[in-house]
């Protein structure tokens, strides 16, 4: 194994050292409970958003704290749910007496830790809402999950949610366009290779030169079978056609596309799987208006991508648009 780190122990508190200096006046990093928020907070009178997870997605979910977008982050260990403690600190940080909104992936430890932190909150007055990201197309009650996984769909809701309370929705509001967003939201991904734990030293499951995992998930979970390598077209077409099928995405649709690397993927391969993608929907009719390509949901130094694809209309493209002002993203301002 070779990482740039200096301990497996420290790896996490390292790097959010790292954000704190990389980015001061848009973000505030706390440590003991660790979590990361907008320099600004809290915002009297919006809407606050905070996500998390385990670490070893970057820059999910850190690197999507600001204006327009999230108010708060909760890293874990990586790979590794945070505890309630830290997600209360930052809920609590975060609360402009709006109320605040949990984002959290569908996985089991996340969940239970959320919920937890939820009702801790709301014993001290904050009044709080989640929305489960459940994306994945690829399998259902896989390793981590009770249903389908949360995966790259989780930054088309933490973007549109965080428009929409930007824009001055109230609790509800902003809970009804993240559960909208997530339910015209269909991802799937494929992997080359594995990732490696630091911690663990070693890959998190073995693939030959010339295999790949179809449907793989973020951590490194089984996806729907193991196959020989193709060309990129081929491997396109496999994980865009369950998806198209599941919403289902229809002729005349206009849709936002996510091509996502998974942490080791050069960006000019993500970019043949984009033109791919791209002339596949629409010789089914599909246009795409809107796109993204890039690491946005990583799983350390997987070498593979997603696709994410999310059913438009004009109010989900308008939120889209939103100026937005992030380490990870940024437009409009």
């Amino acid at each position: 194994m070779k990482k740039l780190i200096n301990d497996p122990r420290t790896v996490v508190a390292e790097a959010l050292q790292g954000v704190a200096l990389a980015h001061p006046g848009l973000l505030t990093v706390v440590t003991g409970p660790d979590h990361i928020h907008r320099a600004d907070a809290p915002v009297q009178g919006k809407v606050a958003l905070v996500s998390g997870g385990g670490s070893g997605h970057e820059p999910l979910h850190g690197g999507f704290v600001g204006y327009g977008m999230l108010d708060a982050a909760v890293p874990g260990a990586v790979f590794t749910s945070p505890t309630p403690d830290p997600i209360l600190a930052a809920t609590l940080a975060v609360d402009g007496g709006a109320g605040v909104l949990h984002i959290v992936k569908n996985y089991t430890g996340d969940v239970l830790n959320f919920e937890t932190a939820a009702d801790l909150a709301e014993a001290e007055g904050v009044q709080v809402r989640a929305v489960i990201t459940d994306d994945d197309v690829a399998v259902k009650d896989s390793l981590y999950t009770a249903g389908r996984r949360g995966v790259a769909g989780t930054v088309f809701v933490e973007k549109i949610a965080g428009a929409a309370a930007q824009r001055g929705d109230d609790l509800d509001a902003v809970t009804a366009i993240a559960q909208r967003v997530n339910a015209a939201t269909r991802s799937m991904g494929v992997a080359l290779t594995a990732p490696t734990v630091p911690h663990a030293g070693e890959p998190s499951f073995d693939i030959g030169d010339d295999e790949i995992e179809i449907g793989i998930g973020i951590h490194g979970e089984p996806g729907r079978e193991r196959i020989a390598l193709e060309p990129a077209d081929a491997i396109v077409d496999r994980i865009l056609a369950p998806i198209v099928e599941d919403l289902p995405f229809a002729s005349g649709d206009e849709v936002l596309l996510l091509v996502n690397g998974m942490g080791a993927t050069p960006l000019i391969e993500l970019y043949v799987a984009f033109r791919r993608a791209h002339e596949s929907l629409a010789a089914q009719g599909i246009t795409v208006t809107r796109s993204l390509v890039g690491s946005y949901v990583t799983s350390l130094e997987m070498q593979g991508f997603s696709l994410s694809l999310l059913k438009l209309d004009a109010e989900l493209t308008e939120l889209w648009d939103a100026p937005v002002q992030t380490a990870a993203l940024r437009w409009g301002r």
